[in-house]
């Protein structure tokens, strides 16, 4: 399985969260399935990326974790959020945020869900020519002059991510020359061109690959704005940063990718001197805070196999089941966390409760020895766990959320 990140594998004889061990958090929030998410560790990782990335605004992209108290706190340490439905765009507007600096990106925006982001003065990451034109056409009906952007589909995508958002024929964005014909239908139509979007991949590792990316997005940007005759307010370099779940995946230098991204600014088109730029993250920021608590209730053996049955499973974490984008199931890193500081004894597969050979959190991974009570840790929770997860599967308990740290 992969490691334990660095902020809990130095730890005692049980799994501390914020200072607190896992029974207590429990008892706190009176049950399992559990998920804890340490907002300490969340601003640790804001203050990271403002000493890498000095005058690039950062995003928090709200699909990746949009539980209330984790998404007004969040909300408080970056410059904006980015959100992918009408119900993100409430829960931005709801935890404090100015509608100026929400962005709303999705392929299929409803017409009602157009018009409310017009409404709020929320700017659109516009995917079509005929989104622009609904959009537009809302505007003039309203007699408000609506905030878009365009989302461009790039000729290149971030080589090795974990899914590829750009090159090639996707249903993001619109493909790169195309882009400025509709900028000028915009400008020309009476809306307001706020710039453009450019997210070429997700879940990336490798710093090369990010900075060759964002290299091209930078370049990418000063010839649309070229052709254009026009500045962009702002350019969105998208995400992309990834964090390590698997065994043998390194931790991403961001400090490289930050002073490439530097470098590149700094030699930036003449038209893009007064643009500003922003990076969106959601794993990143939030993936490594969380961790999923579920408590062992049967213990069994078949053919040999030990299998640790929990109260838990792929309803509330089908990422880790495996069933979220893997090709070949590979294990997130697991513990258990009463016996954190034991050594591994035996061999076991952790499975969930419902009634599918799916529902796997672990396979064939070495623990201490468990027992019915004990509760299993599944790390790297706080990002497409319970957001990403079918919680209404065959009608089991919703999993519970609490939040450790920020002054609490």
């Amino acid at each position: 399985m992969g490691a334990i990140p660095a902020d809990f594998a130095a730890g005692g004889e049980v799994l501390r969260i914020g200072g607190r061990t896992a029974e207590e958090l429990i008892a706190q929030a009176g049950d399992t399935p559990l998920f804890v998410y340490n907002l300490d560790l969340i601003e640790k990782r804001v203050r990271r990326f403002r000493s890498a990335f000095a005058g690039v605004e950062l995003h928090y992209a709200i699909k990746a974790n949009s539980y209330a108290p984790l998404l007004s706190y969040v909300a408080k340490l970056v410059d904006g959020l980015d959100v992918a439905s009408a119900g993100e765009m409430r829960l931005g507007l709801a935890a404090g945020t100015d509608a100026a600096n929400i962005s709303f990106a999705g392929p299929g925006k409803r017409e009602s869900e157009i018009a409310e982001a017009i409404a709020a003065g929320v700017t659109l990451n516009c995917e079509s020519e005929g989104e622009v034109e609904r959009a537009l056409a809302i505007g003039r009906g309203r007699g408000v002059r609506p905030k878009l952007a365009v989302r461009v589909n790039p000729d290149f995508e971030i080589k090795g991510s974990g899914m590829r958002m750009g090159g090639g024929a996707k249903p993001f964005g619109v493909d790169a020359e195309r882009v400025p014909a509709l900028v000028r239908r915009i400008i020309d139509g009476g809306g307001d061109w706020r710039g453009f979007h450019i997210f070429a991949g997700s879940q990336a590792l490798d710093p090369a690959a990010l900075i060759e990316a964002q290299r091209a997005t930078v370049a990418l940007a000063g010839a649309l704005a070229e052709q254009i005759g026009a500045a962009p307010p702002m350019v969105n370099l998208g995400g992309g940063f990834g964090i390590p779940y698997f065994h043998g995946e390194q931790v991403l230098d961001i400090e490289q990718v930050g002073q490439a991204l530097k470098d590149a600014l700094s030699n930036r088109h003449q038209l893009l001197q007064n643009t500003y730029f922003t990076i969106e993250l959601g794993r990143w920021l939030v993936g490594e805070c969380g961790v999923y608590l579920t408590r062992i209730v049967d213990r069994k053996v078949s053919h040999g196999k030990t299998f640790l049955v929990t109260d838990g499973g792929m309803h509330h974490q089908l990422a880790a089941s495996g069933n979220f984008g893997q090709v070949i199931r590979r294990n997130y890193p697991v513990a258990i966390a009463s016996r954190f500081g034991d050594e591994p004894i035996e061999e076991a597969t952790i499975v969930g409760c419902l009634c599918t050979p799916l529902d796997r959190l672990a396979d064939d991974v070495m623990l201490p020895r468990a027992d019915v009570g004990d509760i299993v840790a599944v790390f790297l929770a706080g990002a497409y766990g319970l957001s990403a997860s079918p919680q209404a599967f065959l009608g089991q308990q919703p999993a519970l959320e609490m939040v450790v740290g920020g002054g609490d």
